[in-house]
């Protein structure tokens, strides 16, 4: 098993991998998630025995939260020159990545947490502990790393407007019936199902899983086009006043630490005036 500072990485066999999270208290994703996350990718791209990475997370409340906005100024630093925005070049690469991403989320997973496991290749969550949102209308500004995108195209035009204009949290039995993840699965069950399902896949022609992978892609994938646009509407959104100080009072709430706050999130965040 080899450590990073937030990623834990555990090579179960040459074919398949889980990946933890672990950024304490609550699994916030800041700049040295990203650049972490960017490493990551270059090691999967270059593995030539590998076919299914898990990512889990070590926090049963919290599978990953949001961005951290404590840092949200900060220069992003990348492994390499890319030609993408760091959390866009990430989720595209994993999307089209011909190795098999899968997200076994327990906990609460919101904002770009959510986006990153939209861009995984299938999702599955704890019925009893899952908790689902995009709450960045409630803030001023919209998602920016492909939840607009995504969402759009699994739960269909009139979810995706109910799910990003709610700004609500919603629970495992609806994201499953929305199209959010493909399954809710009983808590005990949760690990088992998707461990045997990676074993699975890890046992398969790795040039049988690319191609599979490569043809489903040419109806599922939004354009990157498409995924700058939306990033561009949330900088500027980012920026503006409102949004600047809607977010210094949710903070001075809690917003962004270990708390009621957090755990309510989608109730607690469109209080904030």
């Amino acid at each position: 098993m080899n450590s990073n500072t937030q990623l834990i990485i555990n090579r179960k066999t040459p074919s398949y991998w889980r990946i933890t999270f672990h950024n304490p208290p609550i699994n916030l994703v800041d700049p040295d998630t990203v650049y972490e996350l960017l490493e990551l990718m270059d090691q999967i791209e270059s593995d030539p025995e590998l076919k299914v990475v898990v990512f889990d997370s070590a926090d049963p409340d919290f599978f990953i939260s949001h961005y951290d906005m404590t840092r949200a100024g900060e220069k992003q630093k990348t492994p390499k020159a890319i030609d993408l925005p760091p959390l866009i070049d990430f989720t595209t690469r994993l999307s089209k990545s011909s190795v098999i991403s899968i997200a076994e989320i327990r906990g609460r997973i919101r904002g770009v947490g959510s986006e990153f496991a939209l861009a995984c290749d299938m999702r599955f969550a704890s019925l009893e502990k899952a908790v689902f949102g995009q709450p960045e209308v409630a803030v001023g500004i919209v998602p920016g790393s492909g939840a607009i995108e995504r969402l759009s195209r699994l739960s269909g035009r009139a979810r995706a407007l109910e799910i990003i204009l709610g700004a609500n949290d919603y629970d495992a039995l609806t994201a499953e019936r929305y199209g959010w993840i493909n399954r809710a699965i009983a808590d005990v069950e949760l690990e088992e199902f998707v461990e045997n399902l990676a074993r699975r896949i890890s046992t398969i022609d790795r040039q049988a899983i690319s191609d599979a992978k490569r043809l489903i892609n040419r109806i599922g994938l939004p354009e990157t086009s498409e995924l700058l646009e939306s990033r561009s509407a949330f900088i500027q959104g980012a920026m503006a006043p409102g949004t600047q100080d809607k977010v210094s009072k949710a903070m001075a709430l809690g917003f962004g630490r270990q708390g009621d706050f957090e755990l309510y999130l989608g109730q607690r965040l469109l209080d904030v005036e």
